[in-house]
């Protein structure tokens, strides 16, 4: 039985596989890409500490008084901005469309995977804000000036935490290193 003729008894999925099949070949491969980086990064949260993953995507906690090493990110170049904004449009339509849920956390990490993998910069935000139900944190990842994942609501948090890439384009470190 071919895949067609299985997707024809769910409408939901008939309707993502025909959106897929209309997307460029560079726009599936990102798809395909984030569904793999979200995976990973879910597994990589449960047991790995967050600064061991800082570290291997290459951030650096920004401070108030930022080292020369750790410049703010600049405005980016024209097709590196279209790259940035295409795979944050990956990680959350993937995100939104695979059986478990993906914090922004996870879409967060996924994203500066991506953009890590070819070498271009990027700022993650933690922060935190007191709502009805107590303390609520959130994560957003940006390229520039542009947020690409974590957008919804994230100007109503505090920022606790800043981090950027410390040198965008060298290898990432491994997990392990001191």
């Amino acid at each position: 039985m071919r895949l067609r003729d299985d997707i024809t008894d769910m409408p939901w999925l008939a309707s993502d596989w025909q959106k897929i099949r209309v997307r460029s070949s560079m726009e599936r491969r990102l798809l395909l890409e984030a569904a793999v980086w979200l995976g990973l990064a879910r597994v990589a949260i449960a047991i790995i500490s967050f600064r061991k993953l800082a570290r291997f995507l290459g951030l650096v906690q920004r401070n108030s008084a930022t080292a020369p090493d750790q410049a703010p990110v600049k405005q980016p170049h024209e097709d590196a901005s279209a790259l940035s904004a295409q795979i944050g449009w990956a990680v959350r339509s993937v995100a939104l469309r695979i059986p478990q849920q993906s914090t922004c956390l996870t879409q967060t990490l996924a994203g500066a995977a991506m953009l890590r993998w070819r070498g271009l910069p990027c700022s993650l935000s933690l922060g935190i804000v007191k709502d009805t139900n107590g303390i609520a944190a959130h994560a957003w990842l940006r390229f520039g000036d542009v947020v690409l994942t974590g957008g919804n609501g994230h100007n109503r948090f505090t920022v606790i935490s800043d981090f950027v890439t410390s040198r965008p384009g060298r290898a990432a470190q491994p997990i392990d290193s001191p």
